[in-house]
C-alpha cells in the first residue's frame, strides 16, 4: 500500500543514501531526492521518486525541494573536499536547517559519527557533531544517529579491510589499527534510519549511538575477514606512523586515496564505542555482530551485488567537473577517429567495458603510474575500479574518471577526477555510416592559466602515443568480439 508521507533524501549518490532510497522506495514512500547533478539520478525517477536540482551550499536552491516535506534525511558531508570541510559542513547544515524550518518540515534525520565528546575529537568527528547541533538550532526536531565503522559490500571500511587483507598477507601496521571501535552492519544502519521516521520521541535533539554487538578494532576486523575469506595474515606493529604516511600507504594498497585516508585515520585514532545504550530501548532492532556482518558483506561481494559504493559518491571526488563548465582558457582538443565495418553496437562493445579490470586498451602501466602520482598529491588514483564489468550508469566511477554522459551503444563521456591544472574529459562516440561505423575518441582539456597549457603540451607526445594506441586497440577488440560465436542461452 503506497505511503503518502513525502520524504526528502540527500546524499542518494552516496553509499548509505543509495541503499536507503532503495529500501524506502520498496516500502512505498513518496520520495524527493536532492542532487547537485540531477542527471546522475535520472534512472531513479518514477511515480514514487522525484529528482530535484539543489545544492546545500546554495540556500535558494533548497526552497522548492522542501515544499510539502514531512521528514528530511541529511546524509551530507564534505569528507572528500579539498577545501575547509568544517566550514562547508557548518554552512551546508545551516542552509538546510533554515530551509526546513521555513517550509514547516516536521523532522530531520541525520547520520553522524560516533565519538567520545569528553576526549579531543578529530576535525572530522568534531565537524560531524557540530552539524547535528547546527541542524537542531533551527527549531526543527532532529534525530541524530551516531555510527562508527559501517560494514557492508561497497562501504569504505569494508573495501579498505578487504583490500589490505587480500593484497598484504604480511602487514606492518600503525597503532591506530588496535584502537577500539564498535562496527555496525549497513543493514542495521538502514534499519535505524527507517525507524527514525516514525520514532516516538519528542525531544528537540535526540542523539542515539548505534553499533553492532561486538567491540573490536581494525585489526580484529582484518583478522575476522581473513578467517572467513581463507587468507593468511601476519601483522607487525610499529609505534610511529603519521596520519600522512598512513594515508599514502592506504592509498597505494587500498581504494582509499590519500585525502580521505588522512581524515579517516584522524577519526579512528581514538576509541569509537557506544557509551549510551538507549538506542536498544527505543528502536526495534537486533544488530548484527562482526561475524555476521562480514559474512553478509562477503556474500554480496562474491555475487557482485554491491549496489552502492562509497567511492561512487560525488563527494568523494573533491569537485564536480561539467561539460562546458567554466572557461579557464581556450579549450585544447585531441580528437581522432577510425572506421570499422561493424554495427554501432559491435563497435561500442569494448568502450562500455573500459577501465577497471579491462584497463584502458593501451599502455596500462602509464595509467597506473599516473594514478600513483595522483595519490601522492592527494588525488583519487586508479584503485576505485568500476562497479560492474559491463553495465554503466551516469555518475559511476571508472578508476579516476566519472561517467558524465552515457547513451548505450552511442556515447560515453568521462570527466577526470585526477589532480590536473584545469578540467579534462575523455569522450567516445560511435556513428553509423553507410557500410559500417565511425569510432571517434576525443580528449578535451580546459587549462587554468599558463601552467595548465604547459601541462597539456608537455604531455602532448605521450598523449599521441597513448590515445592513438587506445583507439586502435578498441577497434581491434571490437572486431575480435564480433568474430566470436554468440553464446547460447
Amino acid at each position: 500500500m503506497p505511503n503518502t508521507q513525502r520524504i526528502l533524501l540527500t546524499g542518494v549518490t552516496g553509499y548509505v543514501g543509495g541503499r536507503l532510497h532503495e529500501q524506502l522506495h520498496a516500502e512505498g514512500y513518496q520520495l524527493r531526492c536532492l542532487a547537485r547533478r540531477p542527471e546522475h539520478l535520472s534512472h531513479l525517477e518514477d511515480q514514487q521518486t522525484q529528482i530535484v536540482k539543489g545544492d546545500v551550499l546554495e540556500p535558494d536552491s533548497l526552497k522548492d525541494a522542501m515544499v510539502d516535506i514531512d521528514t528530511a534525511f541529511y546524509l551530507v558531508h564534505s569528507m572528500g573536499s579539498t577545501g575547509d570541510f568544517q566550514d562547508q559542513d557548518r554552512q551546508a547544515a545551516l542552509n538546510f536547517a533554515t530551509a526546513a524550518k521555513q517550509a514547516g518540515v516536521r523532522r530531520i534525520i541525520y547520520l553522524g559519527g560516533l565519538g567520545d565528546t569528553s576526549q579531543k575529537l578529530s576535525a572530522h568527528l568534531h565537524s560531524r557533531h557540530e552539524v547535528g547541533k547546527v541542524l537542531a538550532e533551527s527549531g526543527v526536531q532532529v534525530i541524530e544517529l551516531r555510527a562508527a565503522v559501517i560494514l557492508g559490500s561497497g562501504s569504505l571500511s569494508f573495501e579498505l579491510i578487504r583490500a589490505l587483507v587480500e593484497r598484504l598477507p604480511i602487514m606492518i601496521t600503525p597503532k591506530w589499527v588496535t584502537v577500539s571501535t564498535q562496527p555496525i552492519a549497513i543493514e542495521d544502519v538502514i534499519g535505524y534510519l527507517k525507524q527514525s521516521i516514525a520514532l516516538d520521541n519528542n525531544e528537540d535533539h535526540a542523539i542515539y549511538e548505534i553499533g553492532g554487538t561486538d567491540i573490536t578494532s581494525y585489526e580484529g576486523l582484518m583478522r575476522e575477514y581473513a578467517r572467513q575469506h581463507g587468507n593468511r595474515l601476519f601483522i607487525i606493529h610499529v609505534p610511529v606512523l603519521t596520519p600522512r604516511l598512513s594515508s599514502l600507504w592506504l592509498g597505494l594498497v587500498t581504494p582509499v586515496y590519500a585525502r580521505v585516508g588522512r581524515k579517516l585515520i584522524d577519526s579512528i585514532k581514538h576509541p569509537t564505542v557506544i557509551r549510551d545504550d538507549r538506542a536498544q530501548k527505543d528502536f526495534d532492532i537486533q544488530p548484527l555482530g562482526i561475524t555476521q556482518a562480514i559474512k553478509r558483506a562477503l556474500a554480496n561481494e562474491d555475487r557482485k551485488m554491491a549496489n552502492t559504493r562509497w567511492s561512487d559518491a560525488l563527494s568523494s571526488s573533491g569537485y564536480l567537473p561539467s561539460w562546458g563548465g567554466v572557461k579557464f582558457g581556450n579549450r585544447l582538443i585531441d580528437s581522432r577517429c577510425r572506421f570499422v565495418k561493424l554495427s554501432t553496437e559491435q563497435a561500442f562493445d569494448p568502450i562500455r567495458k573500459i577501465g577497471g579490470k579491462t584497463g584502458w586498451y593501451a599502455w596500462n602501466s602509464l595509467w597506473h603510474i599516473r594514478g600513483f602520482l595522483d595519490l601522492l598529491v592527494g588525488g583519487v588514483g586508479v584503485r576505485r575500479g568500476r562497479k560492474h564489468s559491463i553495465d554503466i550508469a551516469i555518475g559511476d566511477t571508472l578508476d579516476f574518471w566519472r561517467v558524465e554522459a552515457y547513451e548505450p551503444g552511442k556515447l560515453l563521456r568521462l570527466a577526470a577526477e585526477m589532480k590536473v591544472p584545469g578540467r579534462a574529459w575523455l569522450e567516445f562516440e560511435v556513428t553509423e555510416k553507410d557500410d559500417g561505423t565511425e569510432v571517434r575518441q576525443t580528449a578535451l582539456f580546459d587549462p587554468i592559466g599558463l601552467f595548465g597549457r604547459l601541462y597539456w603540451y608537455a604531455l602532448y607526445p605521450v598523449h599521441q602515443i597513448v590515445f592513438s594506441a587506445m583507439l586502435r586497440n578498441i577497434c581491434h577488440a571490437a572486431k575480435q568480439n564480433a568474430q566470436m560465436p554468440a553464446k547460447r542461452d
